[in-house]
C-alpha cells in the first residue's frame, strides 16, 4: 500500500529509535477498509526493527489501531487509515513518544498538561484531505503522551459517515472531549490545552515554585508586529523574550498574501515559518503555547504572569497580541457554530458543495471568501452592512463577473435560523427600508473583521471603545515602559505591513526610552 520511496523515507526517519513500538490493531473483517488497514500497518512496521504489529478480530464494524510503547499504552489511537495529511501524525506519534519529534512541550507546558483534571477521552474527526486537521491531531496526541489520564483517537469521518452524521459534524477537525464538542477548526497545542483547562480545570500543585524569567524586553505576541519588535530589540543587543500562543499569530490562518511589499505572493503558513526563521537568527528566547494569566504594570519592573507558573520580569513590555475573528453577536449564532456558522471558507467550504451559502462582510476577506466559495457552492449571497463594498476593486470586479454570486449592501444580519441541528436561513434587515427578510442558506461564513485580543490588559491600560490599546505616535501607552503595536492597538488599517512597521517602531521607542533613562 505504501510505495517503496515512502517506505525508504520512513526507514530513514526511524533509523535511531530507542524504544519498541507496537501497532495494536482491532479490525472487523467485514469492514470495507479491513484489508487495506492490515496492509498499511504491515508496510509501516516493516520500516524498523523497533516496530511490530498485533492483530485481533473485532465485530463492532471498526478498523482501528493503538500505539504501544514497550508494551504500554501511549493513549494514542487511529480509527481509520492515517494516510494523506494524517500520515505525518502517525510518524510524529512514534517520534514524539521516543522524544525525537518536533514541537515537544517544554517544562512549563508539560506541567500544565500533567495538571489537567480527570480522565479525559478525546476524539478528533478528520478528513484525510484537510490541511488543518494534522496540527490538531498532533497536538492532542502530545497531550495524551504527557498525561496518562488522557487518551486521544483520530477518526476518519469518511470511513465512519453514519457516526459523523449522527453527531451532525459539518466541519473538520471536530474535537470531542468525554463525548461533548470541545473545538471545531484550525487550532494548536496552546489553544487546545487552554480549552481543556477551562472546561475541566487543573490540579494545583502547591510545591511547585514559580519560574521567574528576567529580560530587558518582553514581547507578548508572535505575529508580524511581535516578531518585528523582537528582532529590532535583539539587534540593539538586548536580552529579549517572545511570549506567545504561536509564532505567526492570526497570519497563520490567512491563505493567500499578495500585498506584502517586495513579496509578490506568499501564504500565511509560509510567512509564519519565515518569521520564525528570521527570529531564529538572533538570540531571542521563544516561549510558545503560552496563556497569559494577568499582568502587573504598577512598578518599574513589569511582571507578566503566565499560566503554568511562569513570571516574566522586565522594564520594557511590548504588547502585540493581535486580534481574533469578530462574531456577529446575533441570536443563535453560538448555537450553530460549526453547524452552519463558520469563519474559515478554506477549511469548511468543501462541506457545502452544490449548496447555498451566505458570506457576511464586504471587505477583502469577505469578497475573497465569496469568490472561493462560488467555485464550490451553487449560490453565494454576500451581505454588507455598509452602503458600499470595502474590498479592493479587482476583487469586486471578479465577484461581479461570477454568475452565482449575489451581493446586497446596506444589509444588517439580525438572526441565524436553523432546525436545531444545522443552519437553514439567515435573517437580514434592509437598513434603508427597515424591511426584514429570510434568505434560505445551508451555511454562513462570517468575514467581518477582527476584534483586538486585549482582555488581559483592560485593568492595566486605557482601552478605546473598540477595546484597542491607545498608543501615541511612538507606540507608547499611558504607562511608562509599556508599548503596544499591531492589530491590538488604536492604529488604523490592520495590515501585515503596518503591523511590522509598528512593531519596529515600538522596539525603537523602548530602546530610546531606555538610553534616556525613562525606563
Amino acid at each position: 500500500m505504501l510505495d517503496s520511496n515512502i517506505l525508504q523515507q520512513v526507514q530513514d526517519v526511524f533509523a535511531h529509535l530507542d524504544n519498541r513500538y507496537t501497532l495494536s490493531a482491532k479490525i472487523d473483517a467485514g469492514h470495507s477498509a479491513a484489508a487495506q488497514l492490515k496492509e498499511f500497518i504491515e508496510d509501516f512496521v516493516s520500516t524498523s526493527p523497533h516496530l511490530s504489529a498485533t492483530f485481533a478480530d473485532a465485530n463492532d464494524a471498526q478498523v482501528r489501531f493503538s500505539l504501544l510503547k514497550n508494551d504500554e499504552p501511549t493513549g494514542i489511537t487511529f480509527r481509520g487509515i492515517p494516510n494523506g495529511h494524517e500520515f505525518t501524525s502517525l510518524l510524529l506519534a512514534v517520534l514524539n513518544a521516543d522524544g525525537k519529534g518536533k514541537n515537544l512541550p517544554d517544562e512549563v507546558i508539560s506541567r500544565r498538561i500533567g495538571q489537567l483534571k480527570g480522565d479525559l477521552k478525546l476524539q478528533t474527526y478528520v478528513s484525510l484531505t484537510c490541511t488543518n486537521c494534522p496540527e490538531v491531531v498532533q497536538a492532542l496526541n502530545i497531550i495524551a503522551l504527557y498525561n496518562g489520564r488522557v487518551s486521544h483517537e483520530m477518526i476518519d469521518g469518511a470511513l465512519f459517515q453514519d457516526e459523523a452524521e449522527r453527531l451532525n459534524i459539518q466541519a473538520v477537525p471536530s474535537v470531542y472531549a468525554n463525548g461533548e464538542l470541545l473545538h471545531i477548526g484550525k487550532s494548536d497545542l496552546g489553544e487546545l490545552l487552554a480549552k481543556l483547562e477551562d472546561k475541566f480545570g487543573s490540579e494545583e500543585t502547591e510545591c511547585v515554585e514559580p519560574v521567574e524569567r528576567v529580560y530587558d524586553v518582553v514581547v507578548i505576541g508572535g505575529g508580524p508586529a511581535g516578531s518585528s519588535a523582537a528582532i529590532y530589540s535583539a539587534r540593539k543587543g538586548l536580552k529579549v523574550a517572545v511570549v506567545a500562543g504561536r509564532i505567526g499569530g492570526q497570519v497563520k490562518d490567512t491563505v493567500g498574501i499578495e500585498n506584502l511589499i517586495s513579496v509578490s505572493q506568499t501564504t500565511g503558513a509560509q510567512l509564519a515559518d519565515d518569521l520564525r526563521t528570521h527570529i531564529g537568527r538572533y538570540p531571542i528566547d521563544i516561549f510558545e503555547n503560552r496563556k497569559l494569566d494577568h499582568v502587573n504594570f504598577n512598578e518599574k519592573e513589569k511582571r507578566i504572569y503566565v499560566k503554568g507558573g511562569e513570571v516574566f520580569v522586565t522594564p520594557a513590555v511590548i504588547i502585540a497580541t493581535g486580534a481574533g475573528w469578530r462574531k456577529l453577536n446575533v441570536d443563535d449564532e453560538a448555537k450553530y457554530m460549526g453547524k452552519g456558522v463558520h469563519f474559515c471558507p478554506h477549511c469548511d467550504g468543501p462541506f457545502y458543495k452544490e449548496k447555498r451559502v451566505a458570506v457576511v462582510g464586504g471587505g477583502n476577506s469577505g469578497i475573497e471568501a465569496a469568490i472561493d466559495l462560488a467555485g464550490i457552492c451553487s449560490h453565494v449571497t454576500v451581505l454588507e452592512f455598509a452602503d458600499s463594498l470595502r474590498a479592493d476593486t479587482v476583487l469586486q470586479d471578479k465577484a461581479a463577473s461570477m454568475p452565482n454570486i449575489e451581493i446586497f449592501k446596506s444589509s444588517q444580519t439580525t438572526q441565524v435560523l436553523g432546525d436545531g441541528n444545522h443552519v437553514t436561513a439567515i435573517r437580514v434587515k434592509d437598513r434603508n427600508t427597515e424591511e426584514e427578510r429570510e434568505i434560505a442558506v445551508d451555511g454562513i461564513f462570517v468575514q467581518i473583521g477582527l476584534a483586538p485580543n486585549t482582555d488581559s490588559f483592560r485593568d492595566a491600560l486605557p482601552l478605546n471603545q473598540r477595546r484597542e490599546i491607545e498608543v501615541d505616535a511612538g507606540c507608547r501607552t499611558a504607562v511608562p515602559g509599556v508599548y503596544a503595536a499591531g492589530d491590538c492597538t488604536s492604529v488604523p488599517y490592520k495590515q501585515i505591513v503596518i503591523a511590522m512597521g509598528e512593531g519596529a517602531k515600538a522596539a525603537l521607542s523602548a530602546f530610546d526610552d531606555r538610553i534616556r533613562g525613562i525606563i
